[in-house]
């Protein structure tokens, strides 16, 4: 009965928008054309098959219970995890696939384990709701390299990287890993949406990624390679660590190979890409046996417990009471980061960090040396702004090579995670939850919205909630400033850099010796630091406006010491004419 007033319901929206196309012309005509009511009526249908097709359906097949005791035998790390926990009396079966299989033949049988939101959404309905829920406010495909975008000169300072066909600002999250398939940088334009109309379709974008919103030009063939103008095949196994962990049980530690392991570092991407369907799954922050906070992206790991950086680097004192322990399963093949506690900040930073995840230029050498086998393509540099030139320094790493002045350049990526270090804000306890995720009632119960969005769009709930004294209208009015002036440095920033690159192209003409354009380089690397710092994160500045000004305005210092470097030297070279 509810599956049929639910199709009631889209026919009578679909049948309502075919009317109204109908009424125009039926100011001209007291009858409306047989033949174009049957070809509405035509379209209507097919809209309703479409929208069916992007509403899932229960999982089928579901497992009998099993007794857990039985697999407790076998996995006694498992049952430290799950024993005691909130989840104690959740089955095997629940999240499990075939394990009646798996015992029968005692354990050589491969068990399956769900990856899909809906096995926690069956729960957490509330939460799984809301993440599939889309922020229309949140636009779709916004170039930040336009006039009217974050960078209007992007083009020109980033040259000739790939990101310079596409540099999108970010969206609802669970878009996240169809956004990345047909961003114009990644796949050579290979993989398209069927349809334009899939770009709101949430729920297709978690269930029905492959089987219904996307196309690939070459099926039969799984070649990195440039399928449509302007664009570039510039994605690889590590950047879609961001995007999904559906391969949690197929990729090694740090993305090592290993005959265990089906994914690595080194793999084909699309080969890779194709075997990912969910974006952003629910166990990335929430361990599914002990319900404890925790992070599964290896390079974070590595890099608060490997090397020892703690979980806020800058704040020994705050590391020492919010930790993470690192722990290992089959034999090290895979590990986890527990949280003694849980911390937004750390969650979120699996992914809104700067991160290196490409191949590219060995410093020591000056050449494109560094491969994809190296694990400085999967390395988190926990570092913030005044701190990464260093970081970058200390494993020999650059991105790209500048086109105009040869300079060994770093890419970006979103540092917000960084950036919030030391801020007003993250110095009072607040973590990213409390403005991007907060506390909302529904259904006479109070949850944590699993809706990521700015705080802008929801304003009483995340800055009126905390600063009472302000109206919403005052909370956006503020928001508004700080973002209005780190644009303005921004900009400033910017135009000196197109300067100190302009500058390049005068000082080779003219023939100025190769000790002043090191010089200029080194000027330009940093410029660019301070700079792309801030077009790479997303908050334009909000989380941490202090840092913003401060390292936007070093930028514009450093392009101008560059220019000046490059002045000099060629007023030398014409002293000597």
């Amino acid at each position: 009965m509810k599956k049929e007033l639910k199709t009631m319901g889209i026919r009578a929206w679909v049948t309502l928008a075919a009317t109204s196309l109908l009424m125009s012309s039926a100011v001209f005509a007291k009858q409306p054309d047989p033949a174009v009511v049957k070809q509405q009526e035509q379209r209507a249908q097919a809209t309703i098959d479409q929208i069916r097709l992007a509403i899932p359906t229960p999982t089928a097949g579901k497992s009998p219970p099993t007794d857990a005791a039985t697999c407790y035998a076998c996995h006694k790390d498992i049952k430290e995890f799950h024993a005691n926990s909130k989840h104690a009396s959740v089955n095997c079966s629940q999240c499990h696939t075939k394990p009646e299989e798996h015992l029968a033949k005692d354990g050589k049988a491969a068990i399956g384990t769900r990856t899909d939101h809906a096995a926690c959404g069956s729960c957490h309905q509330a939460q799984y709701d809301s993440f599939l829920a889309i922020n229309y406010e949140s636009k779709a495909r916004v170039e930040k390299g336009t006039y009217k975008g974050r960078s209007p000169l992007f083009d020109k300072l980033m040259a000739p990287h790939g990101f310079t066909k596409e540099h999108a600002e970010p969206r609802s999250h669970i878009f996240m890993l169809m956004d990345q398939l047909i961003v114009d940088r990644g796949y050579g334009g290979r993989f398209q949406l069927k349809d334009w109309t899939f770009l709101t379709d949430g729920k297709g974008a978690e269930t029905q990624l492959w089987s219904v919103l996307l196309k690939d030009a070459e099926p039969g063939t799984s070649d990195q390679k440039i399928f449509l103008p302007q664009t570039a095949a510039a994605s690889n196994p590590v950047c879609l660590n961001c995007k999904t962990q559906d391969h949690i049980l197929k990729w090694k530690y740090m993305g090592d190979p290993d005959p265990k392991a089906q994914w690595s570092r080194t793999s084909k991407v699309v080969d890779f890409v194709r075997d990912l369907k969910h974006p952003m799954n629910c166990y990335s922050c929430h361990d599914p046996h002990s319900t404890a906070p925790r992070v599964v992206r290896d390079a974070l790991i590595e890099a608060v417990v490997d090397r020892g950086m703690g979980t806020y680097p800058n704040n020994k004192a705050k590391s020492e009471k919010i930790t993470m322990k690192k722990v290992t399963f089959r034999d090290g093949f895979r590990a986890i980061g527990i949280l003694n506690k849980s911390d937004s900040n750390l969650m979120c930073a699996q992914c809104h960090v700067e991160y290196n995840c490409n191949p590219g230029f060995d410093t020591s050498t000056g050449e494109y040396s560094v491969t994809m086998a190296d694990r400085r393509t999967n390395h988190f540099f926990w570092a913030n702004v005044f701190d990464y030139k260093a970081a970058a320094e200390k494993i020999k790493f650059k991105d790209f090579k500048h086109a105009t002045t040869g300079a060994l350049l770093s890419k970006l990526q979103h540092p917000e995670s960084e950036t919030f270090w030391g801020s007003k804000h993250e110095g009072a306890g607040v973590e990213c939850k409390d403005c991007h995720m907060p506390k909302v009632i529904g259904d006479g119960k109070t949850y944590t919205s699993h809706q990521q969005k700015s705080p802008r769009y929801n304003v009483t709930d995340t800055c009126v909630r905390c600063h009472g004294e302000m109206t919403k209208e005052q909370a956006l009015y503020q928001i508004d400033s700080i973002q209005n002036y780190t644009r303005g440095k921004l900009a400033k920033a910017e135009y000196w850099l197109a300067q100190l690159i302009d500058t390049f192209a005068k000082a080779k003409a003219a023939g100025v010796p190769d000790e002043a354009i090191k010089k200029a380089q080194a000027h330009h690397d940093q410029a660019h630091i301070y700079w792309e710092w801030w077009t790479a994160e997303n908050s334009d500045g909000f989380h941490n406006p202090g840092a913003a000004r401060e390292t936007l305005t070093r930028s514009v210092n450093e392009s101008q010491a560059g220019i000046k470097v490059l002045n000099d030297a060629m007023q030398a070279v014409v002293a000597k004419k």
